[in-house]
């Protein structure tokens, strides 16, 4: 039998928990930790960060040297959510993210950006993307969800998840809907701390579950936990990921989904600050979970790996539950044809490439991409545009939502422009800091407008406020892109001024969380964009020129302004 062939009942108990593990690196190349993970515990995965990721040829050149240093095809995983949540964005399309995708409210465009990003994805060797997000944002302090989420109706968020993870499927990858019971109403980042939701059954079942109901009906391949205290379902105070009542009680019992249950990274400060990472994952696989995610250090991932393998010679685990584990991520694997013969899928992969060695075929609107953007560019030096770009600059124009002062659009040609750039730059365990080109002054100057822009951080420093303050004593027209700043009062105290200056006209958009309007309510033209992303800063500014119309509908209440709220 050639390798890709082998049932798991041949691997031994090691191996069988091995493949139970999805476990990140560091470097553009597979480290030592990372071989020594694959060749002596058999890991069943590997999961991508901005860390191992510089563009799709070297993405899918890393894929190829991962899979040969396994026995067993990986699992290779990545958070692509789309937007503000992206991990790779040189040589693919950058979706928009969820919220955006709420915004624009179009269930074909969702199926059909998810499926040009799920070809790409599996182009380039990626098979497993941790999206989409189906949590149900209804609390506006939400530090970790808010734009991740797709609106605050559950019947929203569950029409379109659904048409996502089916595109992401069709397109060639295994989706993993999150974050299951639910993170939407949280107030708490489990990434630092444990959150609670403490709503009732039959609140959690008309909201938080919805959408996961959904999701399990329409066949999802996997879901992952939350790291949340659900007291209607846990009273001990145990965390979803840790859960037997949940994950196996709530989610295989009576919600009967059969996929694959994957549990949010243990080395979140949720478990590792509270259970720790090496006892969590004892208690995950207890409980239910099918994969185990430890994305970061070495040494907890050797010390959960053996503690797994301790507690099933202990009898604390019983082998039956390791072994209907494996014959599930099995089944996932061999339902995205990782395990057919060496043989047969070389011979694929050979009819599907051209001279150039790009992907041809059904593949040629998405997955081609991959491959020909991050080659040389053509002579001309235009970049090349694809179906997914194509698709991405569809859902961003259709996203762009006009809360307030809709008359005063579009914005005067011949006014000069202060544009206030706000940008993270220390980046978080969700959002990488990056500096990014494509900001809204320059989509701005593409329109033809005389464009001034100046760059500030979440909570501007003083020499930074008085920059801004000193041009804008020359400006007509403010355009302030603020990022979060209903979470940051230097940056709302800021914003707050400029919209107070009587000789210039001010325009707060938001290129986050929806949400700002709250720190700066007398601006006189809201509009939000959910992201700070290229094809989206396009569509906004394109708005604001004129020249695009806003069909964006709100996903989420913002002050006295609803959900659903046009124009």
């Amino acid at each position: 039998m050639g390798k890709t062939e082998r049932a798991w009942q041949e691997l031994d108990l090691k191996w069988k928990i091995g493949q139970l593990f999805v476990c990140g690196f560091d470097g553009l190349s597979p480290s030592a930790g990372i071989e020594r993970l694959i060749g002596e515990y058999g890991i069943g995965g590997v999961v991508y960060f901005r860390r191992n990721l510089r563009d799709a040829k070297q993405a899918a050149a890393l894929s190829a040297q991962l899979q040969s240093l396994s026995s067993v095809p990986l699992l290779t995983a990545i958070d692509q959510e789309g937007g503000m949540v992206v991990r790779l964005e040189e040589g693919v399309a950058v979706m928009p993210g969820a919220m955006a995708v709420g915004a624009a409210g179009n269930p074909e465009l969702t199926y059909e950006a998810a499926f040009l990003a799920g070809q790409e994805l599996r182009s380039i060797g990626i098979n497993l993307n941790f999206a989409p997000c189906l949590d149900v944002n209804n609390n506006p302090e939400n530090p970790v969800i808010g734009v991740r989420s797709y609106g605050e109706n559950p019947e929203a968020v569950a029409a379109l998840g659904v048409q996502a993870l089916r595109g992401y499927q069709d397109g060639g990858v295994a989706a993993a809907a999150k974050h299951f019971p639910g993170h939407g109403d949280t107030t708490a980042d489990s990434h630092r701390e444990l959150p609670v939701v403490p709503h009732g059954r039959d609140r959690l079942d008309a909201v938080e579950l919805l959408p996961f109901r959904a999701a399990i009906a329409a066949g999802v391949d996997a879901i992952m936990t939350a790291h949340v205290v659900f007291p209607a379902y846990e009273p001990d105070g145990t965390p979803a990921t840790l859960s037997r009542r949940i994950l196996t009680g709530l989610l295989r019992e009576r919600l009967a989904f059969r996929g694959v249950v994957v549990t949010d990274c243990l080395e979140m400060n949720a478990i590792a600050g509270t259970i720790g990472v090496a006892r969590g994952a004892v208690e995950a696989v207890k409980g239910g979970a099918d994969l185990v995610l430890v994305s970061h250090r070495l040494d907890r991932q050797i010390a959960a790996l053996e503690a797994v393998h301790e507690a099933v010679l202990a009898g604390e685990i019983p082998l039956s539950r390791i072994d209907e584990a494996v014959d599930r991520v099995w089944r996932l694997k061999e339902k995205r044809g990782l395990l057919r013969a060496e043989a047969e899928k070389v011979a694929e992969s050979e009819a599907r490439r051209d001279a150039a060695g790009r992907p041809r075929g059904a593949a040629e609107s998405a997955g081609e991409a991959a491959a020909s953007r991050s080659s040389a560019p053509p002579a001309s030096g235009i970049p090349v545009r694809t179906a997914a770009d194509d698709a991405a600059a569809r859902l961003s124009e259709a996203a762009v939502t006009v809360v307030k002062g809709e008359a005063l659009l579009p914005l005067p040609r011949e006014k000069r422009v202060l544009a206030v750039w706000a940008e993270a730059r220390v980046g978080t365990e969700v959002v990488e800091a990056i500096e990014q080109e494509r900001t809204l002054g320059a989509a701005l100057r593409e329109e033809g407008y005389a464009v001034a822009e100046l760059r500030i951080g979440l909570d501007p420093t003083a020499a930074e406020r008085e920059a801004v303050l000193r041009e804008a004593e020359t400006a007509e027209t403010v355009v302030f892109a603020s990022y979060d700043a209903a979470f940051h009062a230097g940056q709302a105290a800021l914003a707050n001024e400029l919209c107070g200056r009587p000789d210039s006209a001010f325009v707060l958009a938001a290129v986050r969380t929806p949400y700002d309007l709250s720190a700066v309510p007398a601006a006189p033209l809201y509009i939000c964009a959910y992201e700070n992303k290229p094809a989206m800063m396009a569509a906004l500014a394109g708005v604001l020129a004129g020249r695009l119309p806003a069909g964006g509908v709100l996903p989420v209440t913002v002050g006295a302004y609803p959900a659903g709220r046009r124009g």
